[in-house]
């Protein structure tokens, strides 16, 4: 017997929270989130509640959970784009469809019920949050931006309907083709900078980089994400929590800020630490040892993980990225330790940042994908 039920009391919270930590125990690919972070949307002040409304759903099998999902209706997006979508994610449930067919009715259903006509997912409340179902890849690292999860998700929602909307793609990238590749992009990004007047930004340390920078970047990812897929319009609430989630983790090392003759910003890229190996095998919690591991390989990544990349649309045609691979050629060559730089995810349709990887040595190692389906009344 399967019985779904809303998430209302405490207990079913901590159910929810602890359903995907059980169920990947034990897997050597799945990075769990911050236990910390996650637990903070069922609390009253929650960053997204003004923008979001939102729900979620356990399901029992036999009495025993086996299974949950999160509906959010952003209407921060649909009004943007004059739709009337509910997203779903963190969905996660032990191999029966009979399970996933009953977590979806539910979100289904109270998506009906507010006036939805479609359903899309994985999106989370916005696109600083994990997304996409992972479709390919499955025996490959995570990192702690990606989800994870089994290859049989994928068969459970197209037997429910839902079909293909988009793909993200991630890659490796091991540095340059070639030193004289390297070289040439070294003239032609003095050359650009030349041109157009341009300069790195500089900071002696994370703290001084936000404090410098961080409105720059804000306000350039508004303009340079508004037309990708997904996104969202970034709130106040959003911008005070990136601030908060970077603050430990930044480093000017392995940043890229671009600023024109007046010191305004017109490309960046930011990327941080690979964390997900202090993670793996726990369940997101902040154990002395855990932390322990974050703050070693903060200090000492073996793996970057490349977050935001932004560009003024003025400078999409004048050759300015060169100057961000030319950035990540100069961080992977410059610290031994690090094997690799992880794309994250890029759209599949985002070619002026799939472009931009042609210059390096990569290998495209996972595939995640957005499902759609018009729901009926």
């Amino acid at each position: 017997m399967i019985e779904v039920q809303e998430v209302k009391t405490k207990q079913q919270q901590r159910q929810f929270l602890n359903f995907a930590l059980d169920l990947y125990k034990g897997n050597p690919y799945f990075v769990p989130p911050l236990y910390s972070d996650e637990k903070k949307m069922f609390g009253k002040d929650f960053v997204y509640n003004d923008s979001c409304e939102w729900t979620c759903f356990v399901a029992y099998k036999d009495g025993k959970i086996a299974g949950r999902i999160q509906a959010i209706i952003q209407k921060d997006a649909n009004a943007k784009n004059k739709e009337k979508r509910c997203r779903f994610c963190r969905f996660d449930a032990i191999e029966d469809l009979e399970v996933s067919k009953a977590l979806f009715a539910a979100a289904e259903n109270w998506a009906r019920s507010k006036g939805m006509d479609t359903m899309v997912g994985p999106l989370n409340f916005s696109d600083l949050e994990r997304e996409g179902m992972l479709v390919d890849g499955f025996e490959e690292p995570s990192t702690f931006e990606q989800n994870y999860n089994f290859s049989y998700y994928k068969e459970h929602v197209v037997a429910l309907g839902y079909a293909k909307e988009i793909d993200w793609t991630a890659s490796r990238l091991y540095g340059p083709e070639s030193q004289e590749a390297m070289d040439e992009l070294e003239q032609v990004v003095a050359f650009i900078f030349k041109r157009y007047k341009l300069h790195y930004g500089t900071a002696k340390s994370g703290p001084q980089l936000l404090k410098k920078y961080a409105q720059g970047i804000f306000d350039l990812l508004d303009t340079s994400y508004e037309g990708l897929y997904g996104t969202v319009p970034f709130t106040e609430g959003m911008r005070r929590l990136i601030l908060e989630n970077f603050a430990m983790v930044i480093n000017p090392k392995f940043t890229a800020v671009i600023l024109d003759e007046n010191e305004k910003i017109v490309c960046f890229g930011l990327s941080f630490p690979g964390l997900a190996p202090a993670l793996v095998g726990t369940r997101g919690k902040y154990t002395p040892l855990t932390l322990m591991k974050l703050l070693y390989y903060i200090k000492n990544p073996n793996i970057l993980d490349l977050c935001l990349v932004g560009v003024d649309p003025e400078y999409l045609n004048r050759g300015i990225s060169g100057a961000l691979s030319l950035s990540i050629m100069k961080m992977l060559r410059d610290n031994a330790r690090v094997k690799w730089a992880d794309t994250n995810l890029n759209l599949e349709n985002n070619y002026a940042i799939l472009n931009q990887w042609r210059r390096f040595k990569s290998e495209e190692c996972k595939r995640f994908r957005a499902y759609v389906k018009k729901l009926s009344f």
